[in-house]
């Protein structure tokens, strides 16, 4: 297995500097893309205040004009004050966050399950005829699209001057950000659901064919491979040296990616249910949302469950930590903050559809849309509100 410090491999250099550059000026609140990191680890830049209290809430069918169903999967994207978000009517939004206006409207022509990643003043976003589209943030205005062979569900990640985005055509797709250029492709034996964990010149990838990948992210070259014994729709949380997920064998996995090893699974006792939703990963804890219901806490270390709270409903939706908050929404419409340490309910809003979106959390905000196009806004009770 090659060494990422290999010294015959200079030509990523510059873009791995760029890319620490960007983050290092990156505002220290944003929300920039689906699980809030290049390492998908789910975790918050700041925590909220609370009590929180509804700022606003948008219902995104009552705008629409196209005659589609508008729900919500897309996990929202926060830079600044601006909102992104995408619906099942094929619209990318971008909204105020202060008070929810509609700043500028997107036509994918096709529904939108990916989340939004936004870089560069340019947000990337895929949707379910295989476009993976590259709008100007400011505008709205169509920069590029590329076509992939099948559904663009994964969120797209971006690393310098490249995009990650895989699709249902059981590839990983590299591109240029600046063109959509193809700068390589790897196949994979199943479905791209789940985003690209970047670190450092690394990308970490796990998919339907039941097998976690970490790649040269210059080349696309396989540097190991893990057998997860089952598919995985969930993105890889990476932290350290480790990555943490989910499968559809009931089961939340620690690798080693440097071994190759499985550190430790986790397996809730008497349960046969998957965990679709990508872990969150903070400290000593993951936070891993099963579709039994029940929100797990697991020592990061050991994989023992440290407590498991009850969620009303499947948990779909990935969770966030923010400070000593775990943010979780289930399928039965309740969004819950809750203690990172005891796992105690600190805080309940009771929606009026399922929670399949995930939480973003940002400027001490907390944004989600709902099954019936509803998009919610959360502000930390030292922030104004509309």
């Amino acid at each position: 297995m090659a060494g990422i410090s290999d010294p015959r491999r200079p030509p990523f250099l510059p873009a791995l500097l760029l890319a620490l550059a960007t983050a290092a000026s990156a505002a220290a609140s944003d929300w920039p893309s689906f699980r809030g990191n290049l390492q998908l680890t789910g975790e918050a830049r700041a925590p909220l205040r609370e009590p929180l209290r509804l700022a606003w809430s948008l219902d995104t069918s009552a705008t629409a004009d196209s005659g589609r169903y508008a729900g919500i999967e897309s996990t929202a994207a926060v830079t600044g004050e601006t909102a992104y978000v995408g619906t099942l009517d094929g619209r990318l939004l971008a909204l105020t966050l202060t008070d929810g206006r509609i700043l500028w409207s997107y036509d994918a022509a096709a529904e939108i399950k990916s989340s939004p990643a936004v870089a560069g003043g340019v947000v990337y976003v895929g949707d379910e005829d295989g476009l993976l589209h590259a709008v100007d943030a400011a505008s709205g205005a169509e920069l590029w699209r590329f076509t992939a062979g099948g559904a663009v569900t994964a969120s797209p990640t971006v690393a310098a001057d490249r995009v990650l985005a895989g699709s249902y055509d059981n590839s990983l797709y590299c591109l240029s950000t600046s063109d959509g250029r193809k700068l390589w492709s790897v196949a994979t034996g199943g479905y791209v659901h789940g985003a690209a964990a970047v670190t450092g010149t690394t990308a970490v990838i796990a998919g339907c064919d039941g097998v976690l990948r970490r790649l040269d992210l210059d080349t696309g070259r396989e540097l190991a491979s893990v057998d997860l014994g089952t598919y995985a729709a969930a993105s890889a949380a990476v932290d350290g040296r480790r990555a943490y997920l989910g499968t559809f064998g009931d089961e939340v996995l620690a690798v080693d990616l440097e071994s190759g090893g499985v550190v430790w699974r986790y397996r809730p006792s008497g349960s046969s249910f998957p965990f679709y939703a990508s872990a969150a990963v903070a400290g000593d804890r993951v936070i891993a949302g099963g579709r039994d219901g029940m929100v797990h806490a697991l020592d990061a270390g050991t994989g023992e469950p440290l407590w498991v709270f009850a969620a009303g409903g499947r948990v779909d939706a990935s969770p966030v930590i923010a400070g000593d908050r775990v943010y979780a929404a289930s399928m039965g419409g309740r969004l819950y903050g809750l203690d990172l340490a005891t796992g105690a309910g600190m805080w309940t809003f009771e929606g009026a559809s399922a929670f399949a979106a995930s939480p973003a959390v940002a400027s001490g905000r907390l944004v989600i849309g709902d099954a019936d196009g509803v998009l919610y806004c959360f502000a930390a009770s030292s922030v104004e509100t509309e």
